[in-house]
């Protein structure tokens, strides 16, 4: 029975070992081959939690490392995984050395390839416009989910100046971010996961001709698209007109420059809160061959703070492009109007408060002059008393010395 034990143990040690060795194994047994017409590829590795980043080995031999690899390598990584775009790699086998996942392992993406819309060449400032930009791989969309939502694409606008490649870093314009494009589903965008960048954008830049590129912000994926494009002053005003009687509604007038705007493509919405938080929506089109519309808000007189924003569809005359503007939320306030009688006496009485307080304080202030004077009057006078007194003295002291001193002149003087 001990012999059995004993050979049980041994057994259990060596299926122990050979597990290990399996495991170990396969950890290093990442191995892929890139094809020879493969121009750029990009590795997403899935690590165990909290490990190294893996170390990359190429057909020949030579490694490249998360914090050492050449320029054409750029490398993101994040605790459980590595994201390695390369570019024109070499042909072969490759290896990724490390705790790699056994579940996810290596995943490939070749012939990536970013696309867009294309900007119109004229846009104006305010104006709100949906833009979507689309990632294939082997020119199929790609939809690698951890990959997705890593790519982190922006929209970003910069000043246009001729010859800007000869300009010194310092002097050449800085880029502003505009937008940020998301493949989630919600806002503008209309499926997630499925490889299509949405993003609205906000054209606030000033009006004036822009390098317009998309571009990824996480470093990986460096593919960038760029355009210029013509930045026009709005071509919508819109103003609000606040009654100031109850009862008669507030108004909105809308109006499109002539030229820039179709006739009669007017259509808006206005959102008013009032000071208890109730909401009132009123919408309405323009006339047909009309470049002005009048919305109406109604109003009951109540105190308090009001707000209201909105939205103008139109469409551009020369393009026929649908626009949109959003109206930002401005507010104001209906205040208690005073009578101007009463507001009258009010002044008056105030001005009557005031010129008592002012005659009070000239009273005080003279008082206080005043007994300052007494004080030093006063004073005065009790030094000119102890002067008095003083010289008294002096002179009382004087006589009553001269006095003692008479009788022994008399004695000394010589009899005749």
């Amino acid at each position: 029975m001990l012999r059995i034990g004993i050979a049980l143990l041994g057994l259990l040690l060596s299926l122990n070992t050979f597990a290990s060795r399996e495991s170990s194994l396969s950890l290093l047994d990442n191995r892929f081959r890139v094809d020879p017409t493969i121009t750029q590829i990009t590795f997403v590795i899935y690590r165990e939690q909290g490990s190294q980043p893996v170390v990359l080995v190429r057909p020949d031999g030579r490694k490249y490392y998360a914090t050492k690899n050449p320029d054409s390598v750029r490398w993101y990584q994040e605790p459980t995984m590595d994201i390695i775009s390369i570019d024109n790699p070499m042909p072969g086998p490759w290896q990724a050395i490390g705790k790699v996942s056994p579940k996810n392992n290596v995943k490939l993406i070749s012939h990536l390839q970013l696309t867009s819309d294309t900007f119109p060449t004229r846009i104006y400032q305010g104006e709100e416009m949906k833009f979507t930009a689309r990632l294939t791989s082997d020119g199929k969309p790609l939809l690698l989910k951890d990959f997705l939502e890593r790519v982190n694409l922006k929209v970003t606008f910069r000043k246009y100046i001729e010859d800007e490649e000869n300009l010194v870093k310092e002097a050449r314009p800085v880029p502003t971010v505009i937008g940020e494009f998301a493949d989630d589903g919600r806002d503008l965008d209309e499926k997630p996961g499925d490889g299509v960048f949405t993003v609205k954008l906000n054209i606030t830049p000033e009006p004036g001709k822009y390098r317009v590129r998309i571009t990824s912000g996480n470093g990986v994926f460096l593919r960038a698209l760029e355009q210029e494009v013509l930045v026009y002053p709005s071509p919508l005003t819109s103003s609000f007109i606040q009654s100031r009687i109850a009862n008669e509604p507030h108004q909105v007038v809308i109006s499109g420059e002539q030229g820039m705007i179709e006739p009669g493509s007017l259509a808006a919405h206005i959102r008013h809160q009032s000071p208890d938080n109730k909401e009132f929506l009123v919408e309405g089109v323009a006339e047909s061959e009309s470049l002005k519309m009048t919305l109406t808000v109604p109003y009951d007189g109540d105190l308090g703070n009001y707000a209201w924003e909105g939205g103008v569809y139109a469409t551009d005359l020369a393009s026929k492009r649908p626009l949109y503007f959003p109206i930002k939320e401005s507010t104001y306030s209906v205040v208690q109007e005073l009578d101007l009688e009463q507001a009258r006496l009010m002044q008056e009485e105030e001005a009557e408060q005031r010129r008592k307080i002012a005659q009070e304080e000239m009273l005080q202030k003279i008082r206080e002059e005043r007994r300052t004077q007494y004080i030093i009057y006063i004073g005065i006078g009790n030094v000119i008393v102890i002067i008095l007194a003083l010289i008294g003295w002096f002179f009382m002291r004087k006589f009553k010395a001269r006095k003692e001193m008479l009788p022994e002149m008399q004695l000394n003087m010589p009899k005749k």
